[in-house]
């Protein structure tokens, strides 16, 4: 039980939040070059969810 708990808070604590930063970027950088408003507005949709998904996840994963 304990090994799942770790096992699920690692990915939604670090992997995922790392997965979604740098793929945010690559976004941005592609949607602020090609003047392409959807991906920039992706790009800076996933940048806020990385860094504010892992304080909503992780309450629910380690049920506090």
């Amino acid at each position: 039980m304990v090994q799942e708990v770790f096992t699920g808070s690692l990915i939604y604590s670090h992997i995922l939040p790392a997965i979604l930063g740098f793929l945010s970027i690559i976004f941005l950088c592609n949607g602020i070059m090609d003047d392409n408003k959807i991906y920039t507005i992706l790009g800076v949709v996933m940048f806020f969810s990385a860094g504010l998904l892992p304080f909503v996840i992780l309450p629910i994963v380690l049920g506090v």
